[in-house]
């Protein structure tokens, strides 16, 4: 029989245990938003027009303890703009069970579709563990609802519909995260557009002289306003809200809508059934709230990472023939490289884009990461004289052999997804100068399809049984840079 001491011992554990489940890791003052139950979960993800993110943890976790301060310094950050919560999932086990999780923490990015027929989408988080990687993440998957606004398609834009509108100027290409929480924000109340500096008779009709520069058009003949103020999303919501009212934040304890009449679930599953087999809303579109009667989301697997191209050989059987395909190449230099945590990243948001163009099913290049070792490394990059003594450095590279041009981006510092992915986009559409391929690069080959090899599943750590792993500081900090404009 177990000793009075010892039977007391065990007590004042499981004591210990109880009530440290109770508290959870994030008290009432964190920004991390605390989600209770199944009820709350659905409402967070149907209801919310925002993208969010959500841990599944167990307070007694050594991982979910090295996380919480990463987690609450990102939720910090993109206070307003992405939705990070947590569940407890020591204190709700079927609804945890019900979501698949079988280790922890487990993150779950959840992002809304844009037409309000169609799911949520939902996908494992499966990014670095630090602030840095979570923001990154997040605000390179956040839905774009910004309208882009050239000379030829401002009056379009203005006479689409009698709403309010506003206009963001911009030096940029690309669409800030801020920009993206806006639109978002004011989706079906305010379109917003975003001008690039080089559309000049638009930039002169409104006296835009420096960027970035917002300028609100209330309408009923009213004359726009210039924001004077700093370019950071509290700031310009509240400006912006001086014309419309931006949509609610989601109320996770909203009380439950009335039920339908029959007569209406039987008009939404026609509805449904019809944008089933239609695509989906393009970026550009201003789309109505979702509604809050959606069913459960659809979860899908999340993306692969790209393969890596080992030889020489099979470089040029993939990407160097004279029948093949545009190729993107991710020379990802040495592992010693002092640049290594760039490159994870840029490697993650390859993943991620192909990810996506798959689940939209769009056509996509193919993809290849080509470490330093594969002496087809140091080959292109003597050929296209991009020095081989930055070898160890990261190089993004479109070639088509087929055609005889390659094209090398050169964004600089900004390796964010959105970046690449414009740049992506904008080799599909023909679009910027390319410089011609060395003919001795093209190999006359055979071009066959290239069978990549099967990726191994993550294998989740069970749930009582969780190691300690190491903990990586933030690659940048943990901010999102609102002046990127």
């Amino acid at each position: 029989m177990l000793s009075k001491t010892l039977l007391a011992v065990v007590a004042a554990l499981a004591q210990m245990h109880s009530a440290m489940a109770a508290d959870g890791l994030y008290d009432k003052g964190s920004p991390v938003l605390q989600i209770a139950n199944k009820k709350q979960l659905n409402t967070l993800i149907n209801t919310s027009n925002h993208t969010s993110i959500v841990e599944f943890y167990a307070p007694w976790c050594g991982h979910c303890k090295s996380l919480k301060s990463d987690y609450e310094k990102a939720a910090r950050s993109l206070a307003g703009m992405v939705n990070v919560a947590a569940v407890n999932c020591d204190e709700t086990r079927e609804l945890c069970s019900s979501m698949g999780i079988k280790g922890f923490p487990t993150l779950k990015i959840v992002r809304p579709s844009k037409s309000s027929a169609r799911k949520p989408m939902i996908e494992d988080y499966q990014g670095q563990r630090t602030a840095g990687s979570i923001i990154d993440s997040l605000t390179s998957q956040m839905n774009n609802h910004v309208v882009k606004v050239t000379d030829a398609t401002l009056e379009s834009f203005l006479e689409a519909d009698e709403n309010p509108k506003a206009l963001l100027f911009t030096e940029k290409s690309s669409t800030a995260p801020t920009t993206k929480a806006l639109a978002t924000d004011f989706l079906g109340v305010l379109a917003l557009g975003q001008v690039r500096s080089k559309e000049q008779k638009t930039v002169d009709t409104y006296g835009v002289k420096k960027f970035p520069a917002l300028v609100l058009l209330p309408g009923g003949g009213k004359e726009p306003v210039v924001y004077d103020g700093k370019m950071k999303h509290k700031e310009m919501l509240a400006f912006l809200s001086q014309a419309a009212e931006p949509n609610k934040p989601v109320d996770i304890n909203a009380a439950t809508p009335p039920k339908k009449k029959k007569a209406d679930k039987e008009k939404e599953k026609k509805a449904e059934k019809k944008t089933e087999t239609e695509t989906e809303t393009a970026a550009t579109t201003t789309s109505s709230t979702p509604t809050e009667q959606q069913t459960a989301p659809v979860i899908v697997q999340g993306a692969v990472p790209i393969p890596t191209v080992h030889t020489l050989d099979k470089l040029r059987s993939s990407c160097l023939g004279d029948k093949s395909p545009t190729c993107l190449l991710a020379f990802v230099g040495d592992e010693t490289s002092e640049k290594k945590t760039n490159t994870q990243n840029v490697l993650g948001h390859l993943a991620e884009l192909a990810h996506k163009n798959a689940q939209a099913k769009r056509a996509s290049f193919p993809i290849y990461a080509v470490p330093a070792s594969n002496e087809a490394s140091k080959l292109l990059l003597d050929a296209l004289e991009l020095g081989t003594d930055s070898q160890d450095q990261l190089h993004l590279v479109a070639i088509n052999a087929r055609r005889g041009w390659w094209r090398h981006y050169k964004g600089g510092d900004d390796l964010s997804f959105a970046a690449i992915e414009s740049w992506v986009d904008a080799i599909r559409m023909g679009e910027g100068a390319k410089e011609k391929l060395p003919a001795s690069l093209v190999s006359k080959v055979e071009v066959k399809e290239v069978k990549e090899e099967p990726q191994e599943e993550p294998q989740e750590e069970p749930q009582e049984q969780v190691k300690e792993e190491s903990k990586n500081e933030p690659v940048d900090g943990g901010e999102v840079k609102h002046e990127e404009l």
